[in-house]
Formats: C-alpha cells, sequence, structure tokens
C-alpha cells in the first residue's frame, strides 16, 4: 500500500489486498452501509471482475434493530449491490436487547448472523473491512483492561468464527484512504451517530488519537505494535504445541512404563480429560504453564472461554500445592489432591497428576 494515506486505493493494490481469497468458492462482504464496508464492497467487486474464474459475492448487511435509519441504510446497500451485480441480504438482530454491554452483544450477534448467512450461501469466508484505525482502537481497548500477549495481537486477518473464515484485508488500511477512494468513485455513505456516542469506549478513544498522535502513537506504530505482538504471540503457541506433546508422552511413558517407545495406543479417556504431569508442568515457563491450563479448561469446560485472570489464579494455587508438597507442608505430589472448577471445568491434583476435565453440571437450587 502507498504510504500517502489519502490516497485512493487503485485496481492493483485491491488485487494484492484480496488475492489470499482468489480460491475461495464464495465470499460473504460485510456491508454496514458505513464508508468502510462499502469500499469493502466496491473494491471486492471490481477485483472480481478482473478474475477469469473467482469465488462468489454476497454482501450481508446486518440490521441490529437499534436505530430508526438501519432499514433504509440496509436498502441503500442493497441498491449498491444490486449495481454492482452482487446478490445482498439483510439479516436482523430480533429479540430483546441486553441494558448493559450492548456493543459487546450487538458484535457477537453481527458474527453470529454473518456467519449464518455466509453457511447458507455456500460461503467459506467472511470479509470485514476492520481498517488500520480499528486496529490500533483494538490494541489500546486491550491494553487498558490488562491483556496478555494473545490479546494485544489485537485482531488477526484471518481467523475461524462459528465454523467460517473470518477474514480482514484491510488492516494495513488506513480509514481515511478508503474515504479518499469512494470519493474519487463518487460514492455514497452511511454516517452512523453510534460511531461519536461518548457513552461508548471506542468513541472515547478516538478522541484521545491526535494526542497520542503527537506523540509518536499513531495508528501506524500502534497497529506495526500489534502485528508484532501477533509475531510474538505466534512464536510462543508453537512453544505451548511442543510442550504440549512433551507433557503427553511423559504421561503416556510414566503410567505405562512397559511401553515401547514408538509404540501407539489408544486411550478412550485421553478425549474425557486432559493429563498432565505435576513436575513436568512445574517445570515449565510459567507463561507456558499458563497457555496449557488454559487450552486445556476452554477444551472440556462446558461455560465458554476462561478468563485469563481466573486462570493466573487458578495456576497460582496449583503451582502452590506443587510447591508446598515438595517442602513438606503436605503429603507428597503423588499423595495431594486439589479440585477446583473454573469455566465448566474441573481441575484437579492427584497422585502426581494434573487432570483438566470437564466438571459435574450444577446442582439446582431446590424451590
Amino acid at each position: 500500500m502507498p504510504d500517502d494515506d489519502d490516497s485512493p486505493i487503485s485496481a492493483q493494490n485491491a488485487k494484492r489486498l484480496f488475492a489470499d481469497w482468489k480460491a475461495a468458492p464464495a465470499i460473504v462482504l460485510a456491508v454496514s452501509g458505513g464508508p468502510d464496508s462499502i469500499a469493502l464492497m466496491w473494491l471486492a467487486a471490481r477485483w472480481r471482475r478482473t478474475l477469469a474464474r473467482g469465488p462468489r459475492l454476497i454482501a450481508v448487511t446486518v440490521d441490529h434493530g437499534l436505530r430508526a435509519e438501519a432499514k433504509g441504510e440496509a436498502r441503500d446497500v442493497k441498491r449498491l449491490a444490486r449495481a454492482l451485480d452482487l446478490p445482498h441480504r439483510t439479516m436482523r438482530w430480533t429479540g430483546a436487547k441486553p441494558k448493559t454491554g450492548l456493543p459487546a452483544a450487538a458484535r457477537a450477534a453481527r458474527y453470529r448472523l454473518l456467519a449464518q448467512a455466509a453457511r447458507a450461501s455456500g460461503a467459506t469466508h467472511i470479509l470485514t473491512a476492520h481498517t488500520r484505525d480499528d486496529q490500533a482502537e483494538t490494541l489500546l481497548m486491550r491494553l487498558l483492561r490488562g491483556s496478555g500477549i494473545a490479546g494485544l495481537a489485537a485482531m488477526a486477518r484471518q481467523s475461524e468464527r462459528d465454523g467460517v473464515l473470518l477474514a480482514r484485508p484491510f488492516l494495513h488500511v488506513s480509514k481515511s484512504q478508503l474515504i479518499a477512494t469512494l470519493k474519487k468513485a463518487k460514492l455514497g455513505f452511511a454516517d452512523d451517530p453510534t460511531n461519536r456516542d461518548l457513552n461508548f469506549t471506542r468513541p472515547r478513544l478516538r478522541t484521545l488519537m491526535p494526542v497520542l498522535a503527537a506523540e509518536g502513537g499513531d495508528t501506524r506504530n500502534l497497529a506495526r505494535l500489534a502485528a508484532r505482538l501477533a509475531r510474538a504471540n505466534q512464536a510462543v503457541e508453537v512453544l505451548v504445541d511442543g510442550a504440549e506433546r512433551y507433557l503427553a508422552l511423559r504421561d503416556r511413558e510414566t503410567s505405562r512404563p512397559g511401553l515401547r517407545a514408538g509404540a501407539k495406543i489408544f486411550d478412550a479417556k485421553i478425549f474425557e480429560a486432559k493429563i498432565f504431569d505435576a513436575e513436568a508442568f512445574v517445570a515449565m515457563p510459567e507463561e507456558i504453564r499458563l497457555r496449557l491450563l488454559k487450552r486445556a479448561i476452554d477444551r472440556f469446560g462446558h461455560e465458554g472461554p476462561a478468563e485469563l485472570a481466573k486462570v493466573e489464579a487458578l495456576l497460582a494455587v496449583v503451582d502452590q500445592a506443587v510447591v508446598e508438597s515438595r517442602r513438606g507442608r503436605l503429603p507428597s505430589v503423588s499423595q495431594s489432591r486439589l479440585k477446583q472448577t473454573l469455566a465448566g471445568a474441573l481441575v484437579s491434583l492427584t497422585e502426581g497428576r494434573i487432570r483438566v476435565e470437564p466438571a459435574p453440571p450444577r446442582r439446582s437450587r431446590a424451590g
């Protein structure tokens, strides 16, 4: 992309932006009617026309039912989609809306409805118009909430969600470039006033961006930081993968000492729980232990992803139990017992092994 943030996106640059998805059978374009998503639809349609063979494009608008203007904006998107020879569908978020946490609930509903439309259309990907500006804001929001490395990596260029791939081709593109592109194409777009509503976190952060930019914290540098943290996170994940394989091998060897090296076995229990040798587990770096524990809880728990802070607290309890057993304050590691639940998973320490499995259902209160 050119360094000039006010320059329109050329056809050649658009080709590079969308190149990763030219082999997809069909793609849903998430188009709200705002400038970013209108630019996404227009650029994607122009890119598709340059291909002899390429994916079907389906424009989808989600009406959250929160603003009276949303229906008209969806109709405007439909008219433009028709002019671009693209099918269009409007999905509606119906039912009661929460009084608190509305942005997060709306976002979850939006992705759920987009995934539903993708599956119905045979699309493997959903493309959204998140920009470099959005990436910088996401990094700041997560920084203020005390996120770990994975959270500070902000939004990934591509990730899986609800059975489809969520892709963001504009993460290194500024919002001003997309607006310049629309101006050159003489295309209008909707203005959502909630983007300026200071009752919400993102609009409040936007008011700080000029001050941060004056100190060197502009969207380009913040997005670059997110990319570097994403790179570091990927490296740590590779180490966690290796640690997980090592612990699985360690558990197999300690639980079956007579098994020859390289022998393959089938044990139905490995699908019911994750088991770590306690001594080998606590010898690993804290970040590796933390991620191993969170992976296991998220896999076997039934109450959604575990909060990082709660996993950190639980890890400290597990570590302390092992350490105290070494100091003689508790029975040996092979005899000490610990049981705690988190996010629908039961974590126990017994007979020298840390076990993570689904927690039993909660007892309902009588009466």
